[in-house]
């Protein structure tokens, strides 16, 4: 009798009971910039979702949506997510914040690109020139997309580029560190930046090129290809992410004094 009181007790009180889980891939920006930390616990609160990230590149992300291993994700590359959309992997495509992409390199800034330049495809002309140390994600991140496109822009293909140019493979913050450790240029959102914690001899050295613009989205996986997915905990998140709690915790994540992201998610359609 006492051990059937105590588990109607637990029971009635909800102790030892099992989160509903969601499993969302987000870029590895989200998790280095530290907002996921701050996002995650109140989101347990305010919808009982216990959100499990899966932490990659947008690529890759889009990859396990596209496998229905993901119930949705949060991702940073227009073109790719609309694509992942059209091919009817995800139900659609919801803005939720953005930030902007900068160029971080040696405080001797050997290339130059910190003066009297005209835009981030002239940054990149000028570090090519020189032959200056890059450091790339070769990831196929969102990160990654944009620098590509941007050597695209300056009229620069990095497949005929020399030993100076590096591909890393990795996440934000891994190659940060490799940047950091060789003293080389590399292209980093801006809240990866401000939030690392090894830039040594590094400094941001170029932004404010409206090219530079990073919009982050969220979007469900579709539950007609994929059935097993948590969509209706999908929808929840998403209206939670596109809320007043969401917003202020987002507009208010700061460090040093510095607004990391800005919320603009809109009502749909």
């Amino acid at each position: 009798m006492k051990r059937l009181l105590i588990g109607l007790i637990l029971a009635v009180s909800g102790f030892g009971a099992q989160a509903e889980v969601l499993k969302l891939a987000v870029t590895t920006s989200f998790s280095n910039s530290g907002l996921s930390d701050v996002l995650l616990p109140q989101i347990a609160v305010d919808t009982g979702l216990e959100v499990q990230l899966l932490i990659v590149g947008t690529g890759q992300a889009l990859k396990l949506g596209q496998a229905g291993d993901v119930d949705a994700i949060l991702v940073h590359s227009k073109a790719a997510e609309d694509a992942f959309v059209a091919a009817g992997y995800g139900t659609h495509r919801r803005e939720i914040m953005f930030n902007d992409f900068v160029l971080i390199g040696p405080a001797a800034d050997p290339a130059g690109i910190a003066q009297n330049t005209t835009g981030a495809a002239q940054a990149l002309q000028k570090i090519a020139e020189r032959n200056a140390p890059f450091v790339s994600r070769g990831d196929d991140s969102g990160t990654h997309k944009k620098e590509r496109a941007l050597w695209e822009k300056a009229a620069l293909n990095p497949t005929s580029f020399g030993p100076w140019y590096m591909e890393v493979g990795a996440g934000m913050g891994a190659a940060l560190n490799t940047a950091a450790g060789l003293d080389a240029y590399i292209l980093a959102d801006r809240a990866s930046w401000l939030n690392f914690a090894n830039p040594q001899g590094l400094a941001l050295l170029f932004s404010g090129d409206p090219v530079l613009f990073n919009q982050y989205a969220y979007i469900p996986v579709n539950p007609a290809r994929h059935p097993h997915v948590n969509h209706a905990g999908a929808i929840r998140l998403e209206a939670w992410l596109t809320g007043d709690a969401a917003k202020a915790l987002i507009d208010g994540y700061e460090i040093s004094g510095e607004t990391l992201f800005r919320f603009n998610a809109k009502s749909p359609p």
